[in-house]
């Protein structure tokens, strides 16, 4: 089925609006379409004044749009003028608003919906993969020695090799030899003996490094582990080449000699986020240097996607450059700098997570607490301060309860309803059953992924224990229920930014061995569409401008290849997006 009616480059970056085009769309009447199987509750703006006086120039007809709008539930058309959505409605409403310059796409019944908005990636990490070694998919250690000799092979001399995505759960083999079921770096260093390695796990929350890297960054036997993080040593006291949380800092000597060009690391970041239906990101977590580079580019024009960015930095920077660096809605709304961000743990997957409870798998370990409560507490009256909305990373069920104990102190302290102030946790994976309500009673949103429960469930039982796993981890119905505001994405690059598998595992909890993960825990589709778009507007105060397709809003579009609402449940994987219009331009469109 053709995409539309007209041919288009795959993508134009470097099409997008430079003039806000604002527009009074006046709602006069209902349209009803009578005797249809679906009753459409959109707006009929086809004989108001406003409507009448103006033509659309992109127009798109014949198919299912979902709006997501309470008051504008479905439709069939979608008539945009500039970057906003001028009209929703039948075709026939529509159709009154083409004009002889209209662009018109022929959805042919396919699936409308509002772009997909990434409630929790890393922009520049999203880019920086494209360019690094991808660790994703391989099936045991050896392949990675593999791909790193092959890499060596034809580097240059000394240039550091770098890898992401690994996940020593996922290996059909452990690693021989091995230290607490993770490699050793012998045989990575015998195949780049002249080239630094550094190669990220899929959480990002630990590194492997060889022994070159390791002689750059000067770790010896003697160095002593940084608080919250672990050198992996092993029986002899040598390291094996694994750090774990905070240790990974250890080896930036190393990986500080990769610097890309942070206009082609955006432009392909926003390539990739696009070509998945992905027109906003929620960035989480990225240095004031960066910040100050990426807004350079939204002054002028040059920011492919929309982005809500954190600023990540250590609390002196964050005293220096908060009021300096809030910015709302530059560049054709693209960048909001509106979020400060730090880490209370680490991930489950390197035993990182901060647990009321030892692990099932390490009884001696109850994980890292990976920044001290003072400096988080400092953070977050910064971020009040200045008018910036407070994240923190909290997996474990004693972070999360560590991270929510803080807010509802502050927020008391300060007479402050939570609800006005909208802070987040990102991840919420493991909870404490008594601290699920909490969220909703202090107004803190569960900034979660949908598809770490699926990748993650195989082995999370073995983690923290099958009762534990089964009360609280990935407890999206829970959270959902008690009302709290769940919103979903993917962690890019930890896992690819692809929505609709994120969706699929939020609907279905289904895993790779085809069992599912405490499937009581899904969320229907209706619900899980909603996490994935005005939820995640509705956490950054966006929602007056996206997550919905309602007139004025900005015409920020995804059209499907199935209908992931109807379409057999199994089958959610194969659909794919046949176009994203951002600010009413097309800007992907599927071959």
């Amino acid at each position: 089925m053709p995409c539309s009616l007209r041919t288009r480059a795959h993508f134009r970056l470097s099409d997008m609006p430079s003039l806000l085009h604002r527009f009074c769309v006046s709602l006069t009447a209902i349209s009803l379409l009578a005797g249809a199987m679906i009753l459409f509750t959109a707006c009929d703006t086809a004989n108001s004044p406003a409507a009448s006086e103006q033509t659309a120039n992109l127009a798109l007809i014949n198919g299912r749009v979902i709006t997501v709008d309470a008051n504008h539930a479905e439709a069939q058309a979608i008539a945009i003028s500039g970057n906003e959505i001028l009209a929703v409605g039948t075709t026939e409403t529509v159709q009154g608003l083409i004009g002889d310059g209209t662009e018109v796409i022929e959805l042919d019944g396919r699936l409308v919906i509002p772009g997909f908005i990434e409630g929790h990636g890393h922009f520049l990490g999203v880019g920086e993969t494209q360019m690094q070694l991808n660790l994703r998919d391989v099936a045991n250690w050896d392949e990675i020695v593999d791909m790193v000799e092959e890499a060596a092979a034809e580097a240059e001399e000394g240039e550091v090799i770098l890898g992401r995505g690994w996940h020593q759960e996922d290996w059909d083999e452990r690693p021989d030899p091995e230290v607490d079921g993770l490699p050793v770096h012998e045989a990575l260093s015998a195949v780049s003996p002249d080239n630094p390695v550094v190669l990220t796990h899929a959480s990002g929350h630990m590194r492997f490094a060889n022994a070159e890297a390791m002689r750059i960054a000067e770790v010896t036997a003697d160095t002593p582990n940084p608080e919250g993080g672990e050198i992996v040593r092993d029986a002899e006291g040598n390291a094996t080449g694994v750090f774990r949380q905070n240790a990974q800092g250890l080896l930036s000597p190393a990986t500080e000699r990769w610097d890309p060009d942070i206009a082609e690391l955006a432009e392909m970041a926003a390539q990739e986020a696009l070509s998945k239906g992905v027109t906003s990101m929620h960035d989480a977590g990225t240095p004031f240097s960066r910040l100050a580079e990426l807004r350079e580019l939204a002054e002028a024009d040059e920011l492919g996607m929309r982005l809500w960015m954190m600023a990540r930095d250590s609390n002196e920077n964050l005293r220096e450059n908060l009021a300096d660096f809030r910015v709302t809605r530059l560049g054709e709304d693209r960048l909001t700098i509106g979020g400060v961000k730090k880490a209370i743990d680490g991930a489950l997957g390197t035993h990182g997570a901060w647990m009321l409870e030892p692990y099932a798998d390490r009884d001696e370990h109850a994980g890292f607490n990976t920044t001290s409560m003072d400096e988080l507490e400092e953070a977050a009256r910064l971020a009040l301060e200045h008018d910036y909305q407070m994240a923190i990373h909290a997996i474990g069920d004693r972070g999360n309860r560590e991270t929510l104990d803080l807010y509802e102190r502050l927020f008391e302290e300060e007479g402050v309803n939570g609800a006005d102030l909208r802070w987040r946790i990102e991840h919420a994976q493991h909870l404490h059953p008594d601290d699920i309500d909490r969220f909703a009673e202090l107004g803190v949103t569960a900034s979660m992924q949908g598809i770490h429960a699926t990748s993650d469930g195989p082995w999370v039982p073995q983690r923290v224990g099958e009762e534990r796993a089964r009360e609280g981890a990935y407890v999206w119905r829970s959270l959902w229920d008690s009302g709290a505001l769940v919103t979903n994405g993917t962690d890019a690059p930890v896992e690819d930014i692809d929505p609709i598998q994120s969706y699929y595992a939020t609907v279905t909890r289904h895993m790779a061995d085809s069992t599912n993960f405490f499937e009581e825990q899904a969320l229907s589709r209706e619900e899980a569409l909603r996490s994935y778009t005005i939820n995640n507007a509705v956490a950054v105060f966006e929602d007056d401008i996206k997550g919905s397709l309602t007139p004025g809003k900005l015409a920020d579009i995804v059209v499907l290849s199935e209908d992931i609402l109807a379409m057999p449940a199994d089958e959610i994987p194969n659909a794919q997006v046949d176009v994203t219009i951002l600010g009413g331009r097309v800007v992907y469109e599927r071959d």
